[in-house]
């Protein structure tokens, strides 16, 4: 019990202090990590919902884990603590860890076990403070229960005012060499302030853009067929040769044009 409730208390802080988890410019974007599993999750469905709402999910998931761990540790409707947490850990090795191979090398499988093991603990204990749902009618129990989901909301907002913004690439770092980039090819990157980007190069010259969809913040990818940059949860589409115009779907406005440059043998953002 304790270390389910600490280890779910530690993941919502890891989740809230990380100031990437929320801002779609980042590696660490909520959006950019459901996208990065869409090819090979069995749930692939169910998380193309979800990214069309990534930061929402990004707040639930955090807020949740906080109200999980916190009741938990205070031993406040357990049970049904224990299914939310079974939940997340379900929906976690179907998505995050499904790849991982062989099985035991990922961890939610073991928390799936552990949380059921505490859920059924707790049935078989009989005890009438560990209901399945809180007796509403019980003042008390209607404080406590607003007391841990103030908590969580509380704990997730301290965390974002403390979140401390990663290092960026320098100016001028390298991206590729020329000799590694002929003219015709595409290649993604991350751009200075840490999101993904995709790199072109033509008989005039190199440029780049930000992948980042302008519509609702997804990851766009380069259709060889089509010579385009395609948005996989809506289907907006950007013309690279016409400075990332918008040729169809829903986006308002072209992708931000980054800086980049041949310098001697390499090609760097400056």
């Amino acid at each position: 019990r304790a270390w389910l409730g600490i280890t779910w208390v530690y993941a919502g802080w890891n989740k809230a202090s990380d100031s990437g988890f929320l801002t779609p410019a980042s590696p660490h974007y909520i959006g950019a990590q459901i996208n990065g599993f869409l090819s090979t999750s069995p749930i692939s469905g169910f998380l193309r919902h979800a990214l069309e709402h990534a930061q929402l999910v990004g707040w639930m998931t955090m807020i949740g884990e906080f109200a999980i761990g916190i009741a938990i540790l205070a031993g406040f409707a357990m049970q049904l603590a224990s299914i939310a947490g079974f939940l997340v850990s379900l929906t976690l090795w179907l998505s995050v860890t499904w790849t991982v191979k062989p099985y035991f090398l990922g961890s939610d499988t073991a928390y799936m076990a552990l949380w059921a093991a505490l859920f059924f603990s707790l049935r078989a204990s009989g005890k009438k403070s560990q209901k399945l749902i809180p007796d509403l009618r019980d003042r008390r129990e209607v404080l406590k229960g607003g007391a841990i989901a103030v908590g969580a909301i509380l704990v997730s907002a301290l965390g974002r005012l403390t979140a401390k913004t990663g290092k960026n690439p320098e100016a001028g770092s390298t991206i590729t060499t020329v000799a590694n980039f002929p003219v015709g090819s595409t290649m993604q990157f991350t751009a200075k302030d840490g999101s993904p980007a995709i790199l072109f190069r033509t008989n005039s010259g190199v440029f780049a853009y930000s992948a980042i969809c302008t519509h609702q913040g997804c990851t766009v990818g380069y259709d060889q067929g089509q010579h385009l940059l395609v948005c996989p949860c809506h289907g907006a589409a950007y013309d690279p040769t016409q400075n990332a115009a918008v040729v169809a779907g829903p986006a308002p406005a072209p992708l931000p044009k980054i800086s980049v440059a041949i310098k001697g043998a390499n090609i760097v953002q400056i």
